[in-house]
C-alpha cells in the first residue's frame, strides 16, 4: 500500500555511535516497507522504526498508538541528494519483530539475512548472516585481491544528524572494486559509515568501516568495504 505515513528511524551504527532521523515512508506492507534516508546505512542491518501503523496492518502491539519494529535491510539504492531533496539512499526493510536478537545487544553492526522460516504472525526470521567474517580476518584476508595502488582519497565521516563531523585527505595503501585500506589519523570504530572521494577518479562511493588496525609501523589503517556501488578501477 501506498501510505505516506512519518516514521522515526533509530540506527545503532557502531558500538560508540547511533542516530534517530524522522522520514516518510514509501509503501508498506504488513511484513516490511520502503522508505528514504539522508544517512546511509547497508543490507544486512538492524533499524527500529516507530510509525503510527494503521492497526490492520500491524502484527503486535494493535492498542499501542505507534508501532515499534525491528526491521532489517534487505535491498538498497543510493540516490542523488541534489536531486531527491537530500535523500541518499532508498532501503527495502523486512518487519522482523517486537525485539532485536540476542547478539545485536552485544554488536550492532552484525549483519543479519532472511532465515529460511518465518516466526509466528508473518514476520521474518533472521539469522547471522552466513560467511562473515571476523574483522581482523576482514583485514587480513580480504575477499578479493587488493591492487597496491597509492591513490589520494578524502574520507569524510558522517554525523548524527547527517552531515559530517569529521574529514581526512589521505592515500589507499591498497584498493579493488570494492573495498580499500587506507592510512588514516581516524579514529573510528567498527560499523561507521564514511564518504569516500577522489579528484582523480571523479568519483565518490559510500563505505562502512570493518575494522582499524595498526601496522607494524605504527600507522593505522581503516579498511572499508564500499557499499552501493564498485570503485571505478
Amino acid at each position: 500500500m501506498e501510505l505516506a505515513l512519518p516514521v522515526r528511524v533509530h540506527c545503532r551504527e557502531s558500538l560508540d555511535h547511533q542516530w534517530v532521523e524522522m522520514s516518510r515512508l514509501i509503501d508498506v506492507t504488513p511484513f516490511g516497507a520502503k522508505l528514504r534516508l539522508k544517512r546511509p546505512t547497508e543490507t544486512g542491518r538492524l533499524l527500529q522504526l516507530t510509525l503510527p501503523m494503521p492497526r490492520p496492518l500491524r502484527c503486535f502491539d494493535h492498542i499501542e498508538d505507534q508501532y515499534r519494529v525491528w526491521s532489517l535491510v534487505r535491498n538498497l539504492t543510493l540516490l542523488d541528494p541534489t536531486r531527491e531533496k537530500g535523500a541518499l539512499v532508498e532501503i527495502g526493510v523486512a518487519f522482523v519483530g517486537k525485539h532485536p536478537p540476542r547478539s545485536f545487544e552485544l554488536d550492532p553492526t552484525r549483519r543479519y539475512e532472511v532465515a529460511q522460516s518465518s516466526i509466528e504472525a508473518g514476520l521474518w526470521a533472521v539469522k547471522e548472516e552466513s560467511g562473515e567474517s571476523l574483522a581482523e580476518d576482514w583485514a587480513n584476508k580480504p575477499r578479493e585481491t587488493r591492487h597496491n595502488i597509492p591513490t589520494e582519497v578524502l574520507i569524510e565521516v558522517f554525523a548524527k544528524d547527517g552531515s559530517f563531523s569529521a574529514s581526512e585527505k589521505t592515500v589507499t595503501e591498497n584498493i579493488s572494486q570494492h573495498g580499500a585500506a587506507v592510512f588514516t589519523t581516524l579514529k573510528l570504530s567498527t560499523g561507521r559509515f564514511v564518504k569516500v572521494s577522489s579528484e582523480q577518479y571523479q568519483t565518490s562511493v559510500l563505505g562502512v568501516v570493518r575494522t582499524r588496525r595498526v601496522g607494524a609501523n605504527g600507522i593505522a589503517r581503516l579498511h572499508l568495504e564500499f557499499i552501493g556501488s564498485e570503485w571505478p578501477l
